[in-house]
């Protein structure tokens, strides 16, 4: 019987939400698991219609390039909703905004009626924009916040979109106990909920994989006794990438600093969620003045240059924000290091030379210049080396 990966407990979502402990048990110890990782879907583009728009800027040159190419891309759309004085009542954004087509708005044929693509963001606190009464509609802003006119209302054009199919997961070898072996011998159709969590050789838990209802169950090719479990998950699976890196933590937290450097960004990023599943507190920030060492010899993305800084406060997996608004939450204390600290970047060419600005998207990942402004600002003193 080869050594279990993964560890299977009853899932109580009541209790978890409000933060019971102890609630959990252990239903199984599992070899492996088939069909558990997946990226997520790319998100889906919605069709709106901006209509009774006046264009300005950006939107009327991207009009003018829709109708000679078939359509043309924009960027991300701010849509300010408007009080009935006039007055900005609040925002609400389209991402990778293209627009499609324009006609003669019917109401006004002065105006234009545009059909845009995009994604709406996730930053949005509502599905949809909604304008008060007697509102004259939105003001429509470019990513920096340029005008680009103003239109009445928007309309979201319907798309039916089958939903799409996802297999189920199979635990792989499973030795049950407790409640679900009790249950299988006493051949209950309703085997429960269960979270299924990745453990390392030691059976310390590295972080969770997912969760979802139980509904069979075969006997394991694997060994007498074992059973081969069958889940439908309902939360987000683990995404490719987290194959490869919780490999590089199955004999436990590495102790051995640069283990995430062989990953790609996809992975670099997974590296980053499970140090921080593993971050742990007890250990006090080390006083102000602290000199830290960044090794930047695989700093050639955003997510290196996070996985390289942890490792730099916290030794080896160690966390320090996964991204800027994360980083700057640590800096604050209580995450190994107290501010203001002198931060000594080794090779620090590697990132000057691969963080370069990214044009395909509208939030551009931090440049080499924007990660010294940051920590320059919060006073941690960077020394290039």
């Amino acid at each position: 019987m080869g050594a279990p990966k993964y560890v299977l407990l009853s899932y109580d979502e009541g209790a978890e939400s409000t933060g019971e402990h102890g609630y959990e048990q252990t239903w199984a110890l599992c070899q492996d698991a088939a069909d558990l990782f997946a990226d997520p879907s790319p998100p889906t583009r919605e069709t709106y219609e901006l209509l009774g728009c006046a264009p300005e800027g950006g939107l009327r040159t991207a009009l003018a390039r829709a109708r000679a190419d078939g359509s043309a891309p924009l960027g991300r759309l701010t849509l300010e909703t408007l009080d009935k004085a006039g007055g900005g009542e609040g925002e609400w954004w389209l991402e990778d905004v293209r627009v499609v087509g324009d006609r003669p708005c019917a109401r006004d044929l002065s105006l234009r009626d545009v059909t845009v693509e995009g994604r709406p963001s996730d930053d949005n606190l509502y599905d949809y924009p909604q304008c008060p009464p007697l509102s004259p509609g939105y003001r429509m802003l470019g990513a920096d916040g340029e005008p680009w006119g103003g239109c009445r209302d928007l309309a979201h054009i319907q798309e039916d979109r089958p939903e799409p199919l996802e297999p189920p997961l199979h635990l792989l070898g499973c030795s049950p106990r407790g409640a679900l072996r009790a249950a299988l011998d006493g051949g209950e159709e309703d085997l429960g909920h269960a979270k299924v969590v990745r453990i390392d050789s030691s059976g310390r838990p590295v972080q969770p994989a997912v969760e979802g209802e139980l509904r069979a169950w075969i006997p394991s090719a694997r060994g007498p006794g074992l059973v081969d479990l069958t889940l439908d998950p309902w939360s987000e699976r683990p995404p490719l990438a987290a194959r490869e890196v919780w490999d590089l933590w199955g004999e436990g937290r590495p102790t051995e600093p640069g283990r995430w450097a062989g990953c790609a960004a996809d992975g670099r990023r997974f590296w980053l969620d499970t140090a921080l599943a593993n971050h742990t507190h007890t250990t006090p920030d080390r006083p102000p003045g602290t000199t830290y060492h960044l090794d930047g010899r695989h700093i050639t993305d955003p997510p290196g240059f996070f996985c390289a800084l942890g490792e730099a406060v916290n030794g080896p997996a160690g966390y320090l924000g996964w991204g800027l608004d994360a980083l700057n939450d640590c800096l604050r204390g209580s995450w190994g290091a107290t501010t203001p600290f002198t931060l000594v970047w080794h090779d620090a060419t590697v990132a000057r030379t691969c963080l370069g600005v990214s044009p395909q998207t509208c939030r551009r990942p931090p440049t080499f210049e924007d990660l010294l402004a940051f920590l320059a600002e919060r006073h941690v003193d960077v020394r290039l080396a």
